[in-house]
């Protein structure tokens, strides 16, 4: 009898488990589904539980059940905004749901008999007027014996959309688990879901901005038109290899994001089309900033070498820049080409015949973007007065 109860404990366990995560994966099977492609999202299995014991009242700052409990403590920090990803969009309610210390969705004290398979640690926080939130919590175990990453759900409600919808779960860049295959699998709905913590004391904490409509189906507001160049704004920085020609580390093959990720960076990817003058004016913006700013920025050029010259004549062009320019805070580093798979730059989806792609980053997430602009003095101050405002946030 025992053995038979430690079975039927173990089943109901793993059912629960294997439950909540099928409901993962309909979520996203669900967008292909009949009668789902007139609602925004595309469907969404299991996020009408955020409405299953939602308070009357709904703050910017939640603390979880789980707070409480056995766990690392995580405070999550952010700000919900707009798909311009700048324009702060107070009074979105931001549900979650997680499972515990243990990998389950354990049920609790107060859980609503429908919502139990979210599990106890659960709650709701709404945008303030600046966009903010923040959530109190712990950080979950993954699954027992699944090679899913440990992550935190989270579903969407915004004052102007009729239903929620989900956005990328919550994972932990350092979690073993969030493979270089699950990293692909990843959709960035809403921007990048990768969370990067920062350890203080006991607890840990992180940053994640929520870009409403990114990559959300039937979305009704759009990007704003412009060249199509690189990643999106909330979406990550990937790892690539390009070969450091000037600068920190030259003379190798190094990733920046890999290596000097953390932190505030800019990515400036000048085209082989560029001309020298626009690049002498946009490195010279990244020097000041990398000299000046604080906190500390890291500038890195990646030139496209797809323009007919030799390795070792790109290689001596991008030295005889450095030393003309007195670079001393800004790598120049080169790739075969922006296409180029061996060093994955390919990932970033720079297109080939834009003069230049500046992507701004912090803790390797894509917060700001310039496409095919010429270093011209406005465009130069431009860019420089985002920067200020940036570091002062």
């Amino acid at each position: 009898m025992i053995k038979n109860a430690a079975l039927t404990y173990l089943i109901v366990f793993s059912c629960i488990t294997h439950f909540a995560c099928n409901a993962q994966v309909k979520q996203k099977e669900s967008t292909l589904s009949s009668g789902a492609n007139d609602i925004v999202g595309g469907g969404c299995d299991g996020c009408e539980l955020m409405w299953i014991g939602i308070p009357s009242v709904i703050h910017a700052v939640d603390t979880s059940a789980g707070w409480r409990e056995q766990g690392r403590k995580l405070v999550i920090k952010g700000r919900v905004l707009a798909v311009d990803a700048k324009t702060p969009v107070p009074n979105t309610i931001v549900y979650y749901w997680q499972t515990d210390n243990n990998g389950y969705y354990a049920d609790g004290p107060g859980v609503p008999e429908a919502a139990r398979r979210h599990g106890h640690i659960r709650g709701w926080v709404k945008s303030d007027e600046s966009g903010r939130y923040t959530i109190y919590t712990i950080r979950p175990a993954a699954y027992p014996n699944r090679d899913i990453p440990a992550h935190i759900h989270l579903s969407i409600k915004e004052p102007d959309i009729k239903n929620e919808y989900y956005v990328d779960e919550l994972v932990f860049d350092d979690d073993r688990l969030l493979t270089t295959a699950n990293r692909a699998r990843l959709e960035s709905r809403g921007g990048s879901g990768i969370l990067r913590t920062t350890d203080l004391g006991s607890t840990q904490y992180a940053e994640h901005n929520i870009i409403l409509g990114l990559h959300i189906p039937n979305y009704p507001a759009t990007l704003q038109p412009g060249p199509l160049s690189g990643p999106e704004v909330g979406e990550d920085a990937h790892s690539f290899t390009p070969f450091h020609a000037w600068g920190a580390d030259q003379g190798k093959r190094v990733c920046p994001i890999c290596k000097y990720g953390r932190g505030y960076g800019i990515l400036y990817f000048a085209g082989n089309n560029s001309k020298k003058s626009d690049m002498a004016g946009w490195l010279g913006l990244l020097e000041n900033v990398s000299f000046t700013a604080k906190p500390k920025w890291r500038g890195f050029m990646i030139y496209d070498a797809s323009g007919g010259n030799d390795e070792a004549k790109t290689n001596k062009f991008l030295e005889a820049l450095g030393v003309e320019l007195n670079l001393t805070h800004t790598a120049l580093t080169v790739v075969p080409s922006f296409l180029d798979k061996s060093s994955e730059v390919h990932r970033y989806k720079i297109h080939p015949d834009v003069s230049n792609t500046i992507l701004i980053y912090k803790n390797s997430n894509i917060i700001t973007k310039f496409v095919a602009l010429e270093a011209s003095p406005g465009n130069l101050k431009m860019v420089a007065d985002s920067l200020r405002v940036l570091s002062a946030q």
